[in-house]
């Protein structure tokens, strides 16, 4: 009933920027907290952020604390991932997800939505 749709990823060296965008279209109003995950080859999906939607309440992973910045613009019904001083292992899928609960767990079954994820790469 949430259709989510991730763009923005690439090729970037360390020490660069990105911005990821996910477009939620369909039952938007049902949303309460939208997030970003990412996986690397060979490893588990993890957290990376979260923003409530309707207070812009946010958290983080600690290992992008002070380099990545989530947000949202209501209006366009789209959550933002400002990536800042990436590092090569930031390299992984990132994917966006919502849920119509308030998450206070932020493990992937938290989450009932999911985009089909967009590729960063960062090299060294």
């Amino acid at each position: 009933q949430v259709q989510l749709v991730e763009s923005g990823g690439g090729l970037v060296q360390a020490g660069g920027s990105l911005r990821l965008s996910c477009a939620a279209s369909g039952r938007t109003f049902s949303i309460n907290t939208m997030g970003w995950f990412r996986q690397a080859p060979g490893k588990e999906r993890e957290f990376v952020a979260k923003i409530t939607w309707s207070s812009g309440s946010t958290r983080y992973a600690d290992s992008v604390k002070g380099r990545f910045t989530i947000s949202r613009d209501n209006a366009k019904n789209t959550v933002y991932l400002q990536m800042d001083n990436l590092k090569p292992e930031d390299t992984a899928v990132y994917y966006c997800a919502a849920s119509r609960d308030f998450v206070i767990i932020t493990t992937t079954t938290a989450f009932g939505s999911w985009g089909q994820g967009t590729q960063v790469t960062v090299s060294s």
